[in-house]
């Protein structure tokens, strides 16, 4: 079984298409703000956003890094396949566009062409019930990726602790992740595992809430902490400085609080696919 073309497909509308929650979210920023120039700004989004799809080109130059997870059934018969479809899919997105080649060699500088090279591109294997496949593709820029940040906080410093943190990271990423940003936090397991987990939080609908309570609540209270900060639309103050704030957990070991942060951009692109048990792949 052959996914390529699909996920070659997939890959340029997910660089192209902004998803619904982000737009309408960018719109409510647009309606409550009351700077001039931030005003300006989130205009220019939505306008760019909508020349985009017009004309069927990336709504950002920087067309990320490739990063895939997969949510795989454990009776799911083609997985050997689809793994094997995803390199070929991000090499034919690229060369035959609309991805740019966006990677280079950490110790030579030097550009593959193709966005292929060891550990790339990035995918997730995550084992579930059934018999289909859930596909997430998520370009992930560059700009806003600077600015994540992994803490291995001392146990005592807590949630309070945790928030902290956040709140200075923010205040001096300032306009550099392109804001308003979505935000992506990792608490708990190992130090890996709390950024996977905060980048796969970015998978999330922005008006989707942690099912955990305590979790959902500090979504909550970091938004409107992080909103106070006014540093606003790219930077240039304002109400809205994020989107949203999304928070996964993991039980951690008694003796460490290891804690990932990871910003994503306005142009938080993301595209899901699912693959059923004979095959047939369509978007959802």
């Amino acid at each position: 079984m052959n996914f390529e073309k699909e996920i070659a497909s997939a890959l340029g509308e997910a660089v192209i298409r902004m998803p619904d929650d982000i737009v309408e979210a960018l719109k409510k920023a647009l309606e409550i703000e009351d700077s001039g120039l931030s005003r300006m700004h989130l205009q220019a989004i939505l306008d760019n956003i909508r020349l985009a799809d017009n004309e069927n080109l990336p709504v950002c130059e920087d067309t990320g890094i490739q990063t895939i997870f997969i949510d795989a059934g454990n009776d799911f018969p083609f997985l050997a396949e689809l793994v094997k479809s995803i390199p070929k899919a991000v090499e034919m997105a690229t060369k035959e566009g609309p991805l740019r080649a966006n990677t280079v060699n950490p110790f030579t500088g030097k550009n593959s062409g193709d966005n292929l090279g060891p550990n790339a591109p990035a995918i997730t294997i995550n084992m579930i019930e059934g018999n289909e496949a859930i596909i997430h593709l998520l370009p992930k820029g560059g700009g806003s990726e600077q600015m994540s940040r992994l803490w291995m906080l001392n146990p005592a410093d807590g949630i309070e602790g945790l928030k902290k943190q956040v709140l200075k990271q923010v205040q001096e990423a300032g306009g550099r992740p392109c804001p308003p940003t979505i935000i992506g936090i990792g608490i708990g397991g190992s130090a890996d595992m709390c950024l996977k987990l905060a980048k796969k939080s970015l998978l999330r609908p922005l008006e989707q809430p942690n099912p955990d309570a305590d979790a959902a609540k500090l979504e909550k209270e970091l938004l409107v902490a992080i909103n106070q900060l006014e540093i606003g639309p790219m930077g240039m103050g304002g109400k809205t400085t994020s989107l949203g704030v999304h928070v996964e957990f993991a039980p951690r070991h008694p003796a460490t609080f290891p804690v990932g942060l990871v910003m994503q951009c306005w142009c938080n692109r993301h595209i899901i696919l699912k693959i059923d048990k004979a095959g047939g792949i369509k978007n959802v």
